[in-house]
């Protein structure tokens, strides 16, 4: 996705061929088909089940913190998407998103106006760019997803607040998360601390349920949205990943790829991941990388 030259916007790259996993390393069982088939799981997990949630969660938010000090103005998504691919494959893990529905690499790469799911080509990072990163681990049957913003060099006041805040707003949708309440909740306490700054609240690409599937029926909207009236019970796991614009209106529209999903008016946008497993007295965060 280089720039436009006549503008500041982005247009589709060349992509790469896809890169290649070690056979001996277990597949999601969509890998193959045109999409996955229904999971008869449900969203509650066991404590052992939760534990293989948080081995994935945390090979894939090591690969996120090992991708830091690669990510500065002269590298390609593409090169991100190399480095990204290697780490997980030589820890035994599968990129999730390789495959998934026909998606043709290993993370998800958006860029400035990007809402989510850019796809890692030749475009070249500059200095001033903003930068999410989404990746997603499987492993031992489970999948860990996560995602995270980068400052490419010296970024502007008003983008480096739009990526701070967007955190902030994850974090308080998590703490929001306890048993009993609706999932509802969490969108409307991300919404209410977006409109504090003007910011837009993208709607349509929400969280989800997440662990033996990849994407579960289960939907946590970021907004305020009282239809979304599941009860969250201790042992639940999902995602919560807000998507902030510096348009207030927050609309998109999707590019010929089929995947990327681009601000309407190519303001700026922000968004946090986490995986998280609700208990009965506290939320636990099971996408932290390992510490020593």
């Amino acid at each position: 996705m280089p720039k436009d030259p006549s503008s500041t916007l982005l247009v589709p790259g060349n992509v790469a061929p896809e890169l290649r996993v070690p056979p001996s390393i277990a597949r999601p069982p969509y890998v193959g088909r045109p999409g996955p088939e229904p999971i008869d799981h449900g969203d509650v997990y066991d404590a052992a089940e939760i534990e293989r949630i948080r081995r994935s969660g945390a090979i894939a938010a090591a690969a996120l913190e090992h991708l830091e000090q690669f990510v500065r103005p002269g590298v390609t998504t593409d090169e991100l998407d190399v480095i990204a691919h290697d780490f997980m494959v030589e820890r035994g893990a599968y990129p999730s998103t390789l495959h998934y529905r026909g998606f043709p690499k290993s993370i998800c790469t958006s860029l400035n106006e990007v809402i989510c799911h850019g796809i890692p080509d030749d475009t070249v990072l500059e200095d001033g760019d903003i930068l999410n990163v989404d990746i997603t681990a499987y492993q031992e049957g489970m999948h860990g997803d996560t995602n995270r913003m980068y400052l490419v060099g010296d970024v502007d006041e008003e983008s480096r607040l739009l990526v701070e805040r967007t955190h902030e707003a994850m974090m308080r949708g998590i703490k929001a998360a306890r048993p009993g309440r609706e999932v509802n909740v969490i969108g409307r306490v991300i919404e209410k601390y977006a409109n504090r700054f003007g910011y837009g609240v993208v709607r349509d690409y929400t969280g989800h349920g997440v662990g033996a599937a990849f994407h579960s029926g289960l939907i946590i909207p970021h907004y305020d949205a009282p239809s979304y009236a599941d009860v969250i019970e201790p042992g639940m796991v999902f995602t919560v990943e807000p998507m902030l614009t510096l348009g207030g209106a927050a609309g998109w529209r999707q590019w010929d790829d089929g995947w990327t999903i681009v601000t309407d008016d190519g303001s700026r946008t922000a968004q946090w991941e986490h995986t998280i497993v609700v208990l009965g007295d506290r939320t636990e965060i099971l996408t932290l990388p390992p510490r020593a």
